[in-house]
Formats: structure tokens, sequence, C-alpha cells
């Protein structure tokens, strides 16, 4: 039986809602795997045209939210860049290498291919295992700017929370409000705009705060699938008018980074690291991370899986 083919759109800007399960059985994606996932997701959004706009990476299947960009939208320059980018100094070889490197970096199908068979060869090598990780090939659907996509959205950052997981949406990591607060959306990762831009909202604060609005007033709605965001904790976010505040940001970005090597200062960090650096068998410098830059706090390594 054919496959039915796809609704793609190639001649201007599109977002795209991509959905793929597993073939396995019971929930197969512990955490340091969905980390993995993650960390597949940001290094191919460098590389292919595409706006990630939102994501929830669940334990047997994730959703993605992108806006991929047409090749009449992308320069030569361009081009050139991401095939540095991708292979270190070397030089694009012939006019044909050319143009199909360009028309991969604009496909929906080759970026969500990336990302899955990337995650297929992790997860067989982790675990041992051979066969078919994934089921039927990824689903696609072409989805509205606006309120569509602030309501899509707001699905995906929910399913976390309709799953019992979590009770507030940013607690979970693996989605986009979790890592947008959790992480101050780090490596620019998301695009800032939850589809609030067509609402004519530009200022990034606000756009936040009236998604995490959008997003608590939708998920306390009784929708008969599963668990819903409780009243008693809507009416509290009500309160402080869906900002997050200092202490919050903190809480969430502390959690994020429970299993940091170190947690301190950064003249603390710094001086620990340098009496640990033989242990760790480390001849460079590290980088440190700002938990939160306003209380002074940094981490001495990057998350790799904690839960939190």
């Amino acid at each position: 039986m054919p496959r039915i083919a796809r609704f793609l759109k190639e001649d201007e800007p599109t977002v795209y809602h991509v959905i793929s399960r597993t073939a396995l059985d019971g929930l197969p994606f512990k955490d340091e795997d969905k980390e993995y996932m993650l960390k597949l997701i940001k290094k191919w959004s460098k590389i292919f045209f595409v706006d990630v706009l939102g994501f929830a990476i669940m334990g047997n299947h994730f959703h993605l939210v992108v806006r991929m960009y047409p090749e009449s939208d992308v320069t030569d320059e361009d081009v050139r860049e991401r095939y540095k980018r991708l292979y270190g100094a070397k030089e694009i070889g012939s006019k044909f290498e050319f143009e199909r490197f360009k028309k991969k970096l604009c496909s929906l199908s080759w970026y969500v291919k990336e990302i899955k068979q990337g995650f297929s060869r992790y997860f067989n090598k982790k675990y041992n295992r051979r066969g078919t990780l994934w089921g039927e090939r990824f689903k696609s659907l072409i989805v509205e700017d606006g309120l569509t996509l602030v309501n899509l959205l707001a699905y995906v950052d929910l399913n976390a929370v309709r799953a019992g997981i979590v009770k507030r949406p940013e607690e979970y990591r693996w989605c986009s409000l979790g890592y947008h607060i959790q992480s101050g959306n780090k490596d620019n990762l998301l695009s800032v705009d939850f589809g609030m831009k067509e609402w004519n909202e530009f200022d990034e604060e606000e756009i936040v705060r009236k998604y995490r609005e959008f997003v608590y007033e939708t998920g306390a709605i009784d929708s008969g699938k599963g668990v819903r965001i409780d009243e008693k904790i809507l009416e509290k976010e009500r309160k402080k008018n869906f900002q997050l505040k200092s202490a919050d940001l903190f809480k969430y970005r502390c959690r994020y980074f429970t299993d940091a090597g170190v947690l301190g200062s950064k003249n603390f960090v710094q001086r620990v690291f340098g009496e640990m650096k033989d242990l760790l068998g480390s001849k460079k410098d590290r980088k440190f991370v700002p938990v939160f830059r306003d209380f002074g706090v940094y981490s001495l390594k990057r998350l790799q899986g904690s839960s939190g």
C-alpha cells in the first residue's frame, strides 16, 4: 500500500507539528535518554533552516513544533555557513552537491530523520539492542500562526501535566515551557514567540507571561483527557498575574541544575574546580554555567540527566 503524501508547503515559511512514537512497549525513554534527544534537537536545529517553537519529549514519544524555511528564503552564504558548521572548514565540492545540501536543510523530513536516526543509534548502543525503535513514520500537521499555534503549543507543553508527571508545566524539563523557564532558553534553542507575535506582542517578558496565562487557563479546563491543572494552583498564578518572580525562577533553575558537581558563586566554583582539576582529568579551563545571574549562582557542569 503506497504511503499517503505529506502535506508540505515549500514556497513560504511554514509551521509543522511533528509527532513520533516508539515501537517499544511501556515508557522506555529514561531521563538521560530524553536529555540526549534534546541534545540532538539542539544540534540539528543549528544546521537546518528551522525555528523550534515548542517540544515535549515523553517516555514513549515526542512532539516538535517547528517553522521550516523554504529554499527561496535561504542565501548561498547561509548554506555555506551551515556546511562549515556541520563539516568544519570543508568547502562544498560541486554545484550539484551545493543544491542538494541546500534542499536537504530546508526539508522537514530530513530534519526529523537526522534526529530520529541519531537517537536510534544512541539508544540501541546504550541498551545493547537491535531492530526498529520507532513505530510508523512520523506524523506531521501544518499549523496556522496565531491563535491556532498558541493552542497547539499549550497542548504540547501540557503533556507532562496530563500524564500526571508534574503539576505545573514548567516543572517538566523536557518541554518548551520547562526548558525556557528552567534553563533561561539556553543556547537560544527556542524561538521566543509562542505564536504571540501574531497578536502584536513583541516584548519577550510579556510574551512569556501571556503564554503562561494561556497555558494555565487552558490546562485547568477538563478536556476529558488526562490530569488537569489544579484550580488552587491556577488561582495562585492568577494572583501573581502569571508573572514569575526572581524566587520562582531561582527555584526552577536550581531544580534544573540539581546534579551539578559544584554549585555556588563564580569565585567559589572556580576555586573548587582548580583544586579538583587533576581528579576530574581536565587539562582545560571550564566555562561555568550561570544558574541565575541576579543571585550570582553558578554551576560547575551542565546537566546530564537527573530529574531534579
